[in-house]
């Protein structure tokens, strides 16, 4: 019996796995809303795209499988940029869907058209209008195979209007899914790369974002479990091993001249696990590091993908293939040496001693120190903290100790405003029993607060804080560093209690520090949506960032 083209497009949805889609849906989209109606899956509506878009892009980032995300044509479209973008350059795997007006006939001339294919090649590993129901199955598994294989990303399919509604002939079906097996290093690399670590004095280990997208943490453990080598992590792979393990030295929050950079200079081989240059510089490479054998230190890149070379990273060795596979040949092959580590751990009693300073201070408006304190405080082992980006994602990145991986969701990739209240949200219905906390500065929260009344509509148990200091604070830092007046980047905002209430949840302000860890328990014990407003001292960005970096003094 035939189908109409919305419920096979559906029904492919669903053979792939498709538990929710997030949407603000219109006309071109109602035969599509038609068919999710019937289906097992949950339509989940937003405010705005962009938030549909984030929401999509994290059940990709926790799961591994593409979340799925709907807008109508033009500005629907459009709206979802930002959010491709961010999946994208995040290494999140994510499928947009877009209607259009009929293609086979119109009466609307170019009302609303755009080029939505060609506008998504840029910001996408895959982007197709489907022009017959017949390619429905195709086209659906294709996009997902793509969004989800390394490396991961977004993908969009354009559904016109009159294809939606078409009758698709009896037999056509869903493309049925399978596991693809990675492929595996090649033995001669392993090799090599052993030989490097076993000749080298002061290997370190750096774990970056394509180590926390896959289940690569047991490997990797047995790894540093059997060479006893220190590692350290860059802000998108950041609990992928156990923060709380003493070989941990820190995380790579600044690019240079932080104290964790002492060890980096110290080191001569750096084993480079997955990382992606699409974060912020962990650390720059130098000239003399090109030709191996001649640098002061090198680099070994184990990736699932070769390694994208640009001016101050240029790795001397690669292990290219499945990266928790290449880590179990490497550590069978490897025999622990008498490697000195002996800086490396007087410079992480350095940074410890550093970091534990005024966490406990009870000024006010609160420090970032006490707030990041505060919350590790309170969150479990497997709690999730979802930052939005500001000059907080700093902090937390450098103070905040993730236990797991994925329980400090932040964006060092495309680094966007707006996404910390909708991962939040996704971050949630993918976890219901684990406590869930969003951290949004004023400026990015009100980017997409709208979204405040879906999470009440959902009924989520959600914790937010809004760190208030009324302006663009990160950016505020930058410009007074580098000695400008203060100009351009101050604001007002509502009365963020009355705002809360207003959408239904419960609000509240901190009048002062001792009260912000009750009242982030309190707001957790009570259920529901919950945001607090905490004013925020930035002044110490001047003193810790710049002041005492400056002064620090490297043991050697």
């Amino acid at each position: 019996m035939a189908m109409k083209a919305s419920d096979l497009f559906v029904r492919c949805l669903e053979n792939e796995g498709v538990q929710y889609i997030f949407a603000v849906p219109g006309e071109e989209n109602l035969d599509l809303l038609e068919s999710i109606r019937t289906s097992k899956i949950k339509l989940i509506v937003t405010r705005h795209e962009q938030a549909a878009g984030f929401m999509a892009a994290t059940i990709g980032r926790l799961t591994g499988k593409a979340g799925v995300c709907l807008s109508t044509l033009g500005p629907g479209a459009t709206n979802l940029v930002t959010a491709a973008a961010h999946a994208e350059l995040g290494g999140m795997p994510m499928l947009m869907i877009t209607g259009q007006k009929p293609i086979k006939s119109s009466k609307q001339g170019r009302f609303q058209i755009l080029d939505v294919v060609d506008m998504m090649k840029p910001l996408t590993k895959f982007t197709k209008q489907i022009v017959s129901g017949a390619g429905i199955p195709a086209a659906i598994r294709e996009a997902f195979r793509l969004a989800e294989e390394e490396r991961p990303g977004a993908v969009h399919l354009e559904l016109p209007e009159d294809i939606a509604d078409e009758e698709v002939a009896d037999g056509v079906k869903p493309i049925p899914t399978y596991r693809v097996r990675r492929s595996a290093a090649e033995a001669k690399a392993v090799e090599r790369a052993v030989e490097m670590i076993e000749n080298a004095r002061r290997p370190l280990i750096l774990i970056g974002a394509g180590a926390n997208r896959k289940l690569v943490s047991r490997s990797l453990l047995q790894f540093i479990e059997k060479t006893g080598i220190p590692f350290f992590n860059t802000q998108m792979g950041k609990g992928v091993i156990d923060e709380r393990h003493p070989l941990y030295l820190g995380t790579a929050a600044l690019s240079d001249n932080d104290y964790l950079h002492c060890a980096l200079d110290k080191a001569d081989l750096i084993i480079n696990v997955g990382h992606d240059v699409v974060e912020k510089p962990p650390f720059f490479m130098k000239n003399s590091d090109v030709t191996v054998g001649t640098g002061d230190r090198q680099v070994i890149h184990i990736n699932f993908v070769g390694a994208i070379v640009d001016e101050v990273y240029f790795p001397q060795w690669e292990v290219i293939g499945d990266i928790g596979n290449s880590l179990w040949q490497i550590t069978e092959k490897i025999s622990a040496k008498p490697w000195d580590f002996d800086y490396f751990i007087k410079t992480k009693q350095q940074l410890d001693t550093h970091l534990a300073r005024d966490i406990g201070d009870n000024r006010y408006p609160v420090i970032p120190q006490r707030i990041v304190a505060d919350v590790r405080a309170l969150m479990p082992a497997n709690g999730i903290v979802c930052l939005d980006n500001g000059m907080y994602k700093i902090w937390f990145a450098r103070q905040y100790r993730a236990y797991d991986r994925n329980t400090l969701l932040l964006d060092n990739a495309l680094a966007t405003m707006g996404a910390g209240l909708p991962s939040a949200m996704a971050a949630k219905l993918v976890y219901p029993d684990r406590r869930v906390l969003a951290v949004c500065g004023d400026g990015g929260f009100m980017m997409n607060s709208q979204d405040l009344e879906t999470a009440v509509r959902l009924g989520l148990d959600l914790v937010i804080l809004i760190l208030n200091d009324s302006g663009y604070g990160m950016i505020k830092w930058k410009q007074q560093v580098l000695g400008y007046k203060n100009f351009g980047l101050d604001f007002g905002n509502p009365d963020f209690v009355k705002y809360a209430e207003a959408y239904g949840a419960t609000g509240r302000r901190v009048g002062r520090a001792e009260d912000l860890k009750p009242m982030i328990e309190q707001a957790f014990a009570a259920g529901g949506v919950h945001l607090i407003d905490v004013p925020i001292d930035y002044s110490e960005n001047q003193r810790v960032f710049v002041d005492e970096l400056r002064e620090k003094e490297c043991l050697f």
